[in-house]
């Protein structure tokens, strides 16, 4: 049975669309994220502003978090770029020397390119036991293929290492082998076609894959497949079985290999749920996490940061804005917020 968007839709929402202030503002519209290009962007101005905001007597920090987090990243690299052709001098550096703390973090995290910045977050997780299920499957499984091919070549180059190497030499297990065939970026794509007979033959093989050695089908069937796909496999494994996948991996798994195998699931089921259960668990620790809550509201800012908030507030109750400003203290507070922009009531 074949699945298609009808012929109609794509007219009825031109028509909507037409009706609509924001219609022929295409900048402005056609994202769930929260920063958008900034359509009265001047690459000058924006330099003088910083240059202004270093040199004065105290640093002017509400200049440099207003302008770095009311641009998108590609702006934010113009403005790199710019401020290094106009003051021969590195803005990364020059920031540096400006701020400290958490700040100074996420203003660097801000003005990296995004593929720097994941394969930054990526090494750490790996070189650091505890974290590695957590980010690196985060980093591996959530973004596109194009994102990840150009962290993957970033890791390499900058630290002289293939990503492969690194998870063969770092971890084991169920673990290894996901974070392997994640990184491979082998997941197919949908066509629009539900294949019954494949989504049956999937449930009966994790049913039947309850015992040693029968890891590897369960390694076959989270990374290649895809997502919509899945979110059948999981329904229907459920009315077959009476619970839950979740409730199946952990009978059978332990640790880390436990732990990314839920991830995974959570990724694929509800991707914006995912990352609101990461924000409500770094702001819940007994100091709120600031490296979690930098990396996903930065990396999520310009794709799905509203559904996220969204997912928050149907959540726990209570929006990420308000929970930010519960939990978070000191200089970076005011660049989180940003990021995360308003209330949801």
């Amino acid at each position: 049975m074949s699945v298609t968007s009808g012929k109609t839709r794509p007219s009825l929402i031109q028509e909507i669309l037409s009706h609509l202030g924001l219609a022929n503002k295409t900048a402005a519209w056609g994202t769930l994220g929260t920063l958008r290009t900034f359509l009265s962007f001047s690459v000058d101005k924006d330099v003088q502003r910083l240059l202004r905001a270093i040199a004065s007597q105290g640093v002017d920090r509400s200049t440099i978090v207003g302008v770095l987090t009311n641009r998108s990243r590609e702006q934010r690299q113009l403005i790199s770029r710019a401020f290094q052709e106009r003051t021969q001098q590195d803005l990364v550096k020059s920031l540096q020397a400006a701020l400290s703390g958490n700040l100074e973090r996420m203003v660097m995290a801000l003005l990296q390119p995004a593929a720097h910045f994941d394969a930054q977050e990526l090494r750490t997780a790996l070189k650091n036991p505890g974290s590695t299920e957590d980010v690196a499957v985060e980093i591996l499984a959530t973004r596109s293929p194009p994102q990840l091919q150009e962290c993957l070549t970033v890791y390499k180059h900058n630290f002289q290492m293939e990503v492969e190497k690194d998870i063969k030499s770092e971890t084991s297990g169920i673990l290894r082998d996901l974070l392997l065939a994640l990184a491979k970026g082998a997941r197919e794509s949908y066509s629009g076609i539900i294949d019954y007979n494949l989504v049956e033959d999937d449930v009966q093989a994790l049913k039947q894959a309850e015992g040693p050695g029968t890891e590897g089908t369960w390694v076959i069937i989270f990374t290649q497949r895809n997502p919509e796909h899945l979110v059948r496999v999981f329904d229907q494994y459920q009315r077959c079985s009476g619970h839950e996948l979740e409730k199946t991996i952990q009978n059978i798994f332990h640790g880390d290999d436990q732990a990314a195998l839920l991830s995974l699931v959570s990724v694929i089921k509800n991707t914006p749920l995912y990352f609101a259960d990461k924000l409500h668990q770094a702001l819940q620790d007994m100091g709120p996490n600031y490296q979690v809550l930098m990396r996903i509201l930065i990396s999520r800012s310009e794709t799905d940061l509203l559904s996220i908030r969204a997912e928050f507030k149907k959540k726990f109750g209570k929006s990420l804005y308000s929970s930010l400003q519960d939990a978070v203290k000191g200089d970076c507070r005011s660049a989180l917020l940003a990021l995360c922009r308003a209330e949801d009531l």
